[in-house]
């Protein structure tokens, strides 16, 4: 039988958070998001390697190993990336996310585009834009209401 280039519970696409202090991270994602424990590995100072998911998302992390170059958003100073997750009740995990210690970024509201979402930054600096999808939105419409919203036309490119 050949070797699978994907593993089986792995997508192409999965987000590797390198956070200082894995495993209260960890415990965050549990009460924030509803993450569930996959694995860890590690000793009894760092973890190595950690995967949750969150929903169906795969999310993997470690702590922060400097003298490998592997850095926390604390350490260099913010993050340039965002993790978009959708939920069933975006309002209740944002209320969750903030009582176990997130900062709200932008407040949870509806959007042009038929989501309801807000964007938080957890306690290790990464950024979360949580949603849910409220409404079904076509392309002419979204358009429509962001050259409203915006005040002027909007340019869209095609794939």
């Amino acid at each position: 039988m050949a070797v699978k280039a994907i593993p089986d519970n792995y997508r192409g696409a999965v987000p590797y958070l390198c956070v200082n202090g894995a495993a209260k991270a960890i415990e965050f994602y549990k009460n924030a998001f509803g993450a569930k424990e996959r694995m860890r590995m590690g000793d009894d100072k760092r973890i190595g390697h950690a995967e949750i998911m969150i929903g169906d998302a795969l999310i993997m992390l470690s702590d922060e190993y400097p003298e490998m170059g592997v850095r926390s958003p604390e350490s260099i100073g913010g993050t340039p990336v965002g993790i978009h997750l959708y939920f069933e009740d975006v309002d209740a995990v944002a209320k969750r996310a903030v009582d176990a210690g997130a900062t709200i970024i932008r407040p949870v509201e509806n959007h042009f585009y038929g989501d309801r979402g807000g964007k938080l930054r957890d306690p290790f600096g990464h950024e979360w834009w949580i949603a849910t999808h409220v409404e079904d939105v076509s392309p002419e419409e979204a358009k429509a209401r962001a050259a409203k919203l915006f005040g002027g036309a909007v340019t869209e490119t095609g794939v």
